[in-house]
């Protein structure tokens, strides 16, 4: 293919010989940039010292290559693999955990020592994974750029690697070619360029050669330019490199990229702080038992080990294999509902969401163009309302739909083309023309292709009586060549203004508004220019296409306001066209602002940014940059923000966000490294399902805590209250650690498992400062403690005055099934365990039953029984430690019963449900 400019649009004076073209000034590259599309081709040819018909000498481009380097993006220069596997280990709670495993091997119990260190090494080698993947988001972007191009060097068209592309290069461009730099584009034909990975624009842009004088239009409405990363959709072109490697859009992009760093999630925080508290409190206490035990009397040998034991018992080493199994759990159970997680850490994030940013194309929107509306001559005045589907359009507009179309069935039956005109294509179809069999009648004869220039297409046909012309377009376009516009009663003047003023309606509604005309011709006309076709037109009617918001969406957006989780959409589309959108899909209030676009957010201040972030609903035209302002801007808040999106320029802010979820089908590999989500099937609905399953693992999560808490300061009550009441240590140091291996073990992670609670996604998130002990946890935990040390001291006590040589089996029985007991009761925060149903979660009830046996086995298995120092317990004594036992069940029990009458009462009293206490 060859590519030609005449000699009158040659510059003049821009390189008349070769050989010795001038270097471009220090500073030329670096001072245009972001401001090519305002220059005209003669001066980008005059500034990057270039001609723009034989293009740069060999010598020319091998010394600029020296200057500006290969045209490939910077490396990241992250983490190596071995330090980012060492990172794993600084968290406090690992250290916490390995400074017990110490202590358990010190105090001989080498079980939990291995179990620790496995546990500890397992989440090191998660982490590692889960980071080491998100190090590769910018190397994916290199990956875009095609590994060869075509420029024109010394008069010649040549391939060329694309990393030897240099300022000043002419990068020839043809359909289906990958854009290698950023062009300023001197010469098109038909060209249009699939720009949606880089600007979030849902169709291919069609381009232009003018210059344009307003230096602040973002990058989608840049016309004039093509973009490193972009593809070529239809036509051909050439235009002068601007700008490669990391000068390039992409370039900036990738810039940003790495200066995103991934923000820990909401569960992190928590755990850090409750960790460190814990931690304190533990070392604490233990040291007070220590004294005291030496105070009364004890042998320090016996309090030193049981001081060690009550550290190892009391912190929770099974938290992290709870969290790890839950969230792994939840992962699995979120690729049945098309979220695929890439960081286990974010399915608990979802759970925390405030605020979920969405890219309106594909994720809201069905991600095809369809006719939504049309309106004929008939229904200009607005009286009548415009036609929904094109089954009762007439006749002559049906045709055009049909017959001036290039899309075209494939062997499938799947309608293939430029997107516009397979919606226009399909909508005939559905109203009963069949294109190949008009076109059997109606044979095209001619054609006059489309321009953006233009802004039209023109088909010609065989008609009945003649030829017959089809014009579709821009309707001002349309329209001025219009001389009459066509009605069921026949021709009739006119109304251009009518016609203007329906479809600035259409478009202010966000449709893509066409118009259609048509001319008869007796013969094929021997002039078919668009001049001599293109005019004394007949107008037919205008055609508004929409990509539809996707059927589930309206009620996954209700459920989120439900749940008090705000939808914000950010998109790089026209205003009117996104404002439409969230209108029909409920997004925002009533009374929403308009649109905010990327050209207003990039004039405020942060104050006023701030501000805005709080109302606004819809961004539209927004830059990468702009995307992490809004980002920031909202964590800055204190929300946890859920960004969606798949292009390159959404890759940044995905990073940024608390949890960034890219698009499977037609996301980029850079926004998939960027993120820690993928949707399998690109629909909003999924964000919801997933965000349903976060919040379900975090309250199991915190059950766990609760029953960890909760059994341990149980233990420690009981430690601590005895020498005060004048009865002996109740418990061996061994008790303490077969408490804690049989307790916190099976039964802990069989909590993983709890389904949902009823009204999961009725509640409001979580505040963003919430500590994992807030709503009433630390409280439950400390006086369901001291209500198991209190019945175990019971026990001890009645057991000792009684004369009972069993004493001390029956305060071991009775601490360690009235675990089991606050276990079963705490599966819901409020709802009866006898309404909930015993076996709705089976695996914890096998846990229970099988610490149960485990338990009976330690007083009536001679193995068991020389180990752990026990006697086996009369059918009495075994009686009144079961009935015991049961005392922290039924307590709890009516706990939840008070809570659930007093919310009852809230809401009779008119409160909302959502500000109902969330009391325990």
């Amino acid at each position: 293919m060859s590519y030609s400019l005449s000699s009158a649009a040659r510059p003049h004076g821009v390189l008349t010989q070769l050989g010795a073209p001038a270097a471009p000034p220090n500073g030329t590259l670096r001072d245009g940039k972001g401001l090519w599309h305002t220059r005209a081709s003669a001066r980008i040819a005059a500034d990057l010292a270039t001609d723009l018909i034989l293009g740069l000498t060999d010598s020319e481009a091998a010394s600029r290559l020296a200057t500006h380097g290969p045209n490939l993006l910077p490396e990241a220069h992250g983490r190596g693999p071995a330090r980012i596997f060492l990172a794993q280990f600084a968290d406090f709670m690992v250290i916490v955990l390995l400074a017990a495993a110490v202590v358990a091997g010190f105090v001989g119990e080498a079980q939990d020592t291995v179990a620790i260190g496995a546990i500890v090494v397992l989440n090191a080698i998660l982490g590692f994974v889960q980071e080491y993947r998100a190090e590769r988001a910018v190397a994916a972007l290199q990956a875009m750029a095609a590994p060869q191009a075509r420029v024109r060097r010394a008069g010649g068209a040549r391939s060329i690697p694309t990393a030897q592309i240099v300022p000043g290069d002419l990068v020839l461009l043809e359909a289906g070619n990958v854009v290698p730099a950023d062009l300023r584009l001197v010469e098109i034909a038909g060209l249009r360029i699939e720009e949606a990975a880089l600007t979030g624009e849902s169709q291919p842009v069609d381009k232009i050669t003018d210059a344009v004088s307003d230096a602040d239009l973002p990058l989608g409405e840049r016309r004039n330019l093509a973009f490193r990363g972009t593809v070529v959709a239809a036509g051909r072109g050439f235009g002068v490199a601007v700008a490669t490697g990391g000068d390039t859009e992409i370039g900036r992009i990738a810039a940003l990229l790495r200066g995103q760093d991934e923000a820990r999630t909401p569960m992190e925080r928590r755990l850090a702080r409750f960790a460190q508290r814990l931690a304190l409190a533990v070392l604490a206490l233990c040291a007070v038992i220590f004294a005291v035990g030496l105070a009364r009397g004890e042998e320090p040998v016996l309090m030193f080990l049981t001081a060690l034991s009550l550290a190892v018992a009391a912190i929770p080493e099974a938290l992290p294999a709870v969290v790890t199994v839950s969230l792994a759990l939840g992962a699995r159970r979120m690729v049945g509902r098309n979220a695929l997680i890439r960081r286990l850490p974010a399915v608990e994030t979802l759970g925390s969401v405030t605020y979920i940013c969405s890219d309106k194309t594909g994720t809201l929107t069905e991600n095809r163009m369809k006719v939504w509306a049309i309106r004929t001559v008939e229904d200009l005045s607005g009286q009548a309302p415009p036609l929904y589907g094109a089954e009762r359009a007439p006749r002559p507009l049906l045709l055009a739909l049909t017959l001036s179309n290039d899309a075209a069935r494939g062997a499938g039956g799947t309608i293939l083309g430029d997107p516009t005109e397979v919606a226009l294509l399909a909508a005939a179809s559905n109203a009963g023309y069949d294109r190949v069999l008009l076109e059997r009648t109606m044979p095209r004869l001619a054609e006059i292709p489309f321009s953006s220039e233009r802004g039209m297409m023109t088909t010609l046909h065989a008609g009945m009586q003649g030829v017959v012309a089809f014009t579709k377009g821009a309707p001002e376009r349309v329209v001025d060549r219009c001389a009459r516009a066509r009605t069921e009663r026949g021709p009739v003047p006119l109304d251009r203004a009518a016609i203007l003023a329906a479809a600035a309606k259409m478009a202010a509604e966000g449709l893509r508004v066409l118009g259609f005309a048509t001319r008869e011709f007796a013969d094929l006309p021997a002039d078919l220019s668009a001049q001599g076709i293109e005019n004394e037109l007949t107008f037919l009617g205008l055609v508004g296409l929409l990509d539809p918001p996707r059927a589930e969406v309206c009620d996954a957006v209700a459920e989120c306001r439900t749940a008090g989780i705000q939808v914000v959409m950010i998109t790089g589309d026209h205003p009117a066209t996104a404002a439409a959108i969230a209108r029909q899909l409920g997004i925002g209030e009533e009374k929403a602002p308009p649109a905010v676009t990327g050209r207003a957010l990039a004039r405020m201040s942060n104050e006023t940014l701030a501000e805005t972030v709080r109302s606004a609903r819809v961004y539209a035209r927004m830059a990468p940059e702009q995307k992490i302002a809004i980002v920031k801007a909202l964590q800055e808040q204190g929300e946890f923000v859920a960004m969606t999106g798949d292009g390159v320029n959404d890759a940044p802010a995905l990073r940024r966000a608390d949890i960034g979820i890219a698009m499977a089908r037609t996301g980029t590999d850079v926004a998939r490294e960027a993120s820690a989500m993928v949707l399998l099937d690109d629909n909003f609905a999924s964000i919801v399902a997933a965000i349903r399953e976060g919040r379900r693992i975090y309250d199991n999560i915190r059950k766990f805590v609760r029953y960890s808490l909760s059994s341990n300061s149980g233990e420690i009550w009981v430690l601590f209250l005895a020498p005060f009441l004048g009865l002996p240590v109740p418990l061996l140091p061994i008790h303490i650690l077969w408490i804690n291996l049989v307790t916190d073990g099976l039964p802990g992670l069989a909590l993983a498992a709890e389904p949902a609670e009823s009204g999961v996604m009725r509640r409001p998130p979580r505040p963003p400062g919430e500590s994992i002990l807030g709503r009433g946890l630390w409280q439950h935990a400390v006086w369901v403690g001291l209500l198991m040390g209190a019945v175990s001291l019971f026990t001890e006590g009645w057991a000792y005055e009684h004369g009972s040589a069993h004493w001390r089996s029956m305060t071991f029985t009775v601490l360690t099934l009235s675990q089991l007991g606050h276990l079963l009761a705490i599966r819901s925060e409020r709802q009866s365990i006898f309404r909930q149903g015993f076996f709705s979660n089976l695996p914890l009830l096998g846990a229970v039953l099988l610490t149960l046996l485990l338990q009976l086995a330690t007083l009536y298995v001679p193995v068991f029984r020389a180990v752990l120092k026990t006697e086996p317990l009369t059918a009495g004594e075994l009686g009144i430690c079961l009935a015991l036992s049961t005392v922290v069940f039924f307590a709890v029990e009516i706990e939840k019963l008070v809570a659930r009458r007093r919310r009852s009462g809230s809401q009779r009293g008119g409160r909302s449900p959502l500000s109902a206490p969330q009391s325990v």
